[in-house]
């Protein structure tokens, strides 16, 4: 069962052009000025901007359904026909994610806390 989905990745190229940009846009500064990433929180949402998802393939905005376990999640979308685009990997703390690809080619992220 999903949880929420509070987590919205956008994919770069020129992290300090996208970093302004959102800045701007958003209307607030960003809690993680990273090389590896950039974080806004707005509202209960969390933007975010990842200079690395192109070269993984990612080439859209993907959002992160929180889940309660990311393997079971991850095994059960997997039967449905959904196919794993980056398996679970931690990311910091006791964070795990993993996208799949589902049938038309979206990504959809799962991330669990």
């Amino acid at each position: 069962m999903v949880e929420s989905i509070k987590v919205h990745v956008y994919p770069v190229r020129d992290l300090e052009q996208a970093k302004a940009v959102f800045t701007a846009g958003l209307g607030v500064e960003p809690y993680v000025d990273e090389a590896y990433y950039v974080g806004y929180k707005v509202c209960d949402q969390e933007v975010g901007l990842d200079p690395n998802g192109h070269q993984q393939g990612v080439t859209q905005p993907i959002d992160y359904w929180e889940v309660p376990d990311l393997g079971q999640t991850l095994q059960t979308m997997v039967a449905a026909g959904a196919q794993v685009h980056d398996g679970a990997k931690p990311i910091g703390g006791a964070k795990l994610r993993a996208i799949v690809r589902d049938a038309d080619g979206n990504l959809i992220g799962l991330l669990q806390s």
